[in-house]
This record gives C-alpha cells, sequence and structure tokens, in this order.
C-alpha cells in the first residue's frame, strides 16, 4: 500500500520536472511514438520502493535489503545519464559488470552451483561459476533494457516476475525477501497504469528505470540459485530452480538472443537498435499496445505453466531444463520465424506484394480486435489518470 501510494502521488510531480527539464524521447524512424515522451518513469518506481523498503529494515533489519537498494539507485542514475546524455555501448557494460560484481563480492550471492545438473561442484570450478553469474547477470539487465519498446511491456513483465518470485519465496519461507518482491509490483503497478491508459500523463520507464529492474531481476535470479537461499529445499521435491527462473525469464532471455544472433548473421553489431523484437512483430500485425503486451506476457506465462506441469508430472531435473530452453526457443525463435514465412506466403496483391496465408490475415484481425482506444471503460481510466496528473 505504501509502495503504491507513494507513486501514485510523486508521478504528477516527476512527469512535470521532467517536462519542465527537457528529459523526454524524442522520436525516430525505430521507434513507435510520435511525439515526445517524459523518460523519468523509474524515478516514480524507484521512490515507491525505497519508502516501503525503510519500513521493511525497521520490521526486519537485513543487510540485503540494503544491497539491492544500493544496486537499484546507482543502475537508476546511470540509466537517467544515459537518457539525458547517452552513453556509449562500452562504458554501459562496463558500469553493469561492475555492480553486478559489487553485489556478488559483498553479499556472496550468485548462481554457485547448477543444482545437480551434470553434477557440477562450486568448489571445483569457482572461477567457472563467477564467470557464469557475471555474464548471466548483465545479460539479464540488457535484456530488460530491450523489451522496453511498447506500453506496458517491460512494467507488465517485471510485475508479473515479481509475483511469480514472491510466490517462489513465499513458498519456502523467505517472508523478506518475498515481501521485497511484492513491493517492487505495487510499486511498479500506478506506472503501468499511465504508462497503458494515460494521454497526458503518459511516462517512459526509461534506461534509468530498466537498468533498475534489471539489477533487481538479476537479484532475484541469483537469490534464487544460491547455495544459501531457502530456495535449495526445493531441490529434495525435485524441483529445478534453474528452469523455473530460466521459466520466469523466458521471453525476454530468449528474445534478447534470438535478435543478438540475426544482428550477427547479418554482419552488424549485436548491440545495434533495430526492429526486429518480438513486440515489433505483433505492432506489425496490427496489436494494440496493450494488446503487444498481453499477447507476450501471455507466452511467458505459458512457458511457467509448462514447467509446472513438467514438474507435476515427475519430470527430472535435466528435463524440466531442456523442457523450458526447448518452449523458449519455439516461442521466440520460431513464433517469430514462422509468423514472418506466414506474412511473406498467400496470394499477391495488385501491386505484386504478398498478401500473407489465412493464419497472418487471421492474426491480423486478432489485432484489429485488442484496440479498445474508444471503449467507454478505457475513456474513463485515461480520464482519471489525466485528472489526477492535472
Amino acid at each position: 500500500m505504501v509502495a503504491f501510494s507513494v507513486v501514485a502521488l510523486l508521478f504528477p510531480v516527476i512527469l512535470h520536472f521532467a517536462r519542465k527539464h527537457g528529459i523526454v524521447d524524442n522520436p525516430n524512424f525505430r521507434k513507435i511514438h510520435r511525439k515526445p515522451v517524459p523518460v523519468m518513469g523509474g524515478v516514480a518506481v524507484f521512490a515507491g520502493i525505497l519508502a516501503s523498503s525503510l519500513i521493511l529494515l525497521y520490521l526486519h533489519p537485513a543487510p540485503i535489503i540494503l544491497w539491492i537498494l544500493f544496486s537499484m539507485s546507482f543502475m537508476l542514475m546511470i540509466g537517467i545519464w544515459d537518457d539525458i546524455k547517452g552513453l556509449s555501448i562500452t562504458f554501459r557494460f562496463v558500469i553493469e559488470f561492475t555492480f553486478v560484481g559489487l553485489f556478488v563480492y559483498n553479499t556472496g550471492i550468485y548462481v554457485d552451483n547448477l543444482h545437480g545438473l551434470w553434477e557440477f561442484q562450486t568448489n571445483e570450478f569457482p572461477v567457472f561459476f563467477f564467470v557464469l553469474s557475471m555474464v548471466s547477470g548483465v545479460g539479464i539487465i540488457n535484456s530488460i533494457n530491450m523489451i522496453d519498446g511498447v506500453d506496458g511491456y517491460s512494467s507488465g513483465f517485471c510485475i508479473q516476475a515479481c509475483i511469480c518470485f514472491s510466490l517462489l519465496f513465499g513458498v519456502v519461507g523467505d517472508l523478506l525477501m518475498m515481501e521485497f518482491c511484492l513491493i517492487s509490483a505495487a510499486a511498479l503497478l500506478p506506472f503501468f497504469m499511465h504508462n497503458v491508459f494515460g494521454e497526458e500523463s503518459k511516462m517512459f520507464i526509461g534506461d534509468g528505470g530498466t537498468m533498475m529492474l534489471g539489477i533487481l531481476m538479476t537479484i532475484f535470479a541469483f537469490l534464487s540459485l544460491s547455495s544459501k537461499s531457502l530456495c535449495q529445499q526445493l531441490e529434495v521435491k525435485q524441483v529445478s530452480l534453474i528452469a523455473i527462473t530460466m521459466a520466469i525469464l523466458s521471453v525476454p532471455i530468449f528474445d534478447t538472443l534470438r535478435v543478438m544472433v540475426l544482428r550477427i548473421l547479418r554482419g552488424a553489431s549485436p548491440f545495434k537498435p533495430d526492429q526486429t523484437h518480438l513486440h515489433h512483430l505483433f505492432i506489425e500485425m496490427g496489436f494494440s499496445h496493450l494488446g503487444v503486451s498481453m499477447s507476450i506476457l501471455s507466452i511467458n506465462f505459458f512457458v511457467i505453466l509448462v514447467w509446472l506441469v513438467s514438474w507435476e508430472t515427475g519430470a527430472s531435473i535435466e528435463c524440466q531444463i531442456w523442457i523450458v530452453i526447448l518452449m523458449g526457443f519455439l516461442l521466440t525463435f520460431g513464433l517469430y520465424n514462422w509468423l514472418k514465412m506466414q506474412q511473406l506466403g498467400g496470394k499477391l496483391d495488385s501491386r505484386g506484394n504478398p498478401t500473407g496465408t489465412f493464419f497472418w490475415l487471421f492474426f491480423l484481425r486478432i489485432g484489429k480486435m485488442s484496440h479498445c482506444e474508444n471503449t467507454c471503460l478505457w475513456s474513463r481510466i485515461q480520464h482519471q489518470l489525466d485528472r489526477w496528473y492535472s
């Protein structure tokens, strides 16, 4: 309640500040929006998390919360700097590796074993696990940054991930981290509403917000997979912690891998922005921003459900991991390529351009149905949010 209320109260103030000082995201050839939009949503979200965390620290003093807040605050500042001035890819990578390394060094929490997979032991390959943690941590940060392309996607995904991680921590009795996950989800909710439904009150989360959320998702993943975590007790029940963590973060991870591989195959830099992400394909099919976000979040949730069914049916730890990897590839690599084939297939129009197959036309119709901006409910929500801002 505190996290939600603080973000809701501060949102209009931060939005006004961003507009007054020109801290906005200007449209260009690869961006979907057509007018400058403020990009300080991450500040509002962090304010809500910080206010609630201070109460949490008073009730349950724990150094881990301080290190999480420290990491989030510095990543937020670096991201805001990037939003305002623009930073090189190299400098951002140095910063990301530095703060992931600082968190690991000071807390000792990282991916320090493979939880029974291939019988790897921590004490036999300490350097391997440290490097694995650093690379995976920076990879998660950048995957969250790369999905910030349509309204409600990055914030909606992180709300979903926070709720899933809260359930994971709650099941094993780690109430402190369960509470922190729920605080983070509650802080993101007001931003999500303004980002999706607001017109005058629309604000992007910005690189500051995505880098902050990226380090948060990284820390949640580390807390799930560390040998110091209470989650270890789930291994007795044949739960693959690697599989469930990978399932929760599946679409950003696998979509980022797909995009980077395609860029490398084309001879371009894997970090050069383009319009080949999964959300760009849904936009091309005529989906609204909310339709894109809900569709991709449903895909991600489906991967989680597939993992749950595999565990319930008695699949081994190795089998659970391979099932999640297979589903991740099928629903990002496979879905994207299959839909592109459907787009280029079918009959030719009068200009000789392909009109698409039956399936492509079917998805186009579904995409048009996702546009609900003119409905009474949408107008009411938008009116209330804009009224609150004014």
